[in-house]
């Protein structure tokens, strides 16, 4: 019988990415994460015929679409910049501890990232959801996903977990800092004559918001430590919420919304940052650089840009690395 390996591992866990961006792949990967009840909070013999009538039909297409503006040789941007990161994590920790990266949905699932280390006698791991604000159809979902594997196994290794991290000091100073860098080359706002910068967050349906899901409070607690390390003044930063999906009501305002309409207003400089996306996606360089871009445009905005602060950047690894820290305590 072999000894377990001491080696504490960090697996550092996103949301996952379609294969390719075709409309099998983008099908396969829709049936799997609108399938999760923590994603669709509604009943499965309601849901199902207008997922598998409706959506899967439809929607794969126009998404693929949208993949392909933005695919790269690499494969996907999420699972490319995912896979630096964890490899740069690897570089700040040290021999003495192994980083795995794992998917929610789709390749490298986290069930067979646990079993995988388990078969090579690691029995110490730490989960980091790659997600700074807490939401049940995000952190809540990747527990899931590790408490379906807990319970279909009977040697299980000790698992400690990173909840949040919505105004940690590392990461408010990775995305003050990216900014500042991409001020130090294009000028700062003129906040006071009206220029703003958005900070746009994933939307959650208001029926999460209100059953107690804590996610806009952490996204505006995060946004105020941003404004306040950066001495913004008050309006001078917007919080917005993104990627809004189906007929149900979602918390706001909706970003594409408040863009449009600062440049109705004439607003001479619109910077638009994406905190809760640690690694670009589809969400960030095709909805907010392209769809958005276009949408403030059209409505006479001039100054458009978008501020990528996350990926492979040296604050965003570090503020990633002090996430763990805490839990290794003891094992390192």
């Amino acid at each position: 019988m072999s000894v377990p390996a001491d080696k504490p591992v960090v697996v550092l866990v996103n949301l996952g990415t379609p294969d390719a961006p075709t409309p099998a792949k983008v099908r396969a990967y829709l049936r799997e994460f609108l399938t999760d009840p923590r994603v669709i909070e509604y009943p499965a013999l309601l849901w199902r015929p207008i997922l598998e009538g409706i959506i899967l039909r439809v929607r794969p297409r126009k998404v693929a679409h949208a993949y392909q503006t933005i695919w790269t040789d690499a494969g996907s941007p999420l699972m490319a910049e995912s896979v630096k990161q964890a490899e740069l994590m690897q570089t700040a920790l040290g021999d003495g501890v192994e980083v795995r990266l794992a998917m929610c949905y789709g390749s490298r699932n986290i069930k067979d990232v646990l079993s995988e280390l388990m078969e090579a006698g690691r029995r110490r791991i730490v989960i980091l959801p790659a997600y700074p604000q807490y939401a049940a159809s995000t952190v809540g979902a990747i527990f899931d996903q590790v408490s379906q594997w807990v319970q279909r196994n009977r040697d299980l290794p000790e698992l400690r977990w990173v909840r949040s991290y919505p105004t940690a000091p590392d990461y408010i100073e990775a995305l003050a800092v990216a900014l500042e860098n991409h001020w130090a080359q294009y000028g700062r706002p003129d906040f006071a004559a009206g220029d703003k910068l958005v900070a746009s967050y994933h939307s959650i349906p208001m029926a999460m918001h209100k059953a107690g899901d804590p996610y806009r409070e952490e996204c505006e607690a995060g946004a105020a430590a941003l404004a306040a390390r950066l001495n913004i003044p008050e309006g001078g930063l917007q919080v917005t919420y993104q990627s809004v999906f189906g007929p149900a009501e979602w918390i706001g305002p909706a970003t594409i919304d408040t863009i449009s309409e600062l440049g109705k207003r004439g607003t001479k400089r619109l910077d638009v940052i994406c905190p809760g996306f640690v690694a670009d996606c589809l969400e960030t360089l095709e909805e907010i650089a392209i769809q958005n871009r276009e949408a403030y445009a059209a409505n006479g905005g001039v100054g458009f840009h978008y501020v990528p602060w996350a990926n492979a950047s040296a604050g965003c690894v570090q503020m990633l690395v002090a996430q763990v820290q805490k839990s290794l305590s003891g094992w390192v």
